[in-house]
């Protein structure tokens, strides 16, 4: 596990309470969408960044 999956995980997680706490807020849907889009990129790439 090098560096840069591990931010990139942490990155992601953060992105998913932005998340949990937007929906909470009532934000606009596309606001959340984006969020959510940028959270599953983060993580996505750090979880296949673990196995090379």
């Amino acid at each position: 596990m090098n560096g840069l999956s591990t931010v990139l995980i942490v990155v992601g997680l953060f992105f998913v309470g932005g998340i949990i706490s937007f929906v909470k807020q009532k934000m606009p849907t596309s606001l959340v969408v984006l969020l959510s889009i940028g959270a599953v990129l983060c993580v996505g790439t750090g979880l296949l960044y673990l196995e090379v």
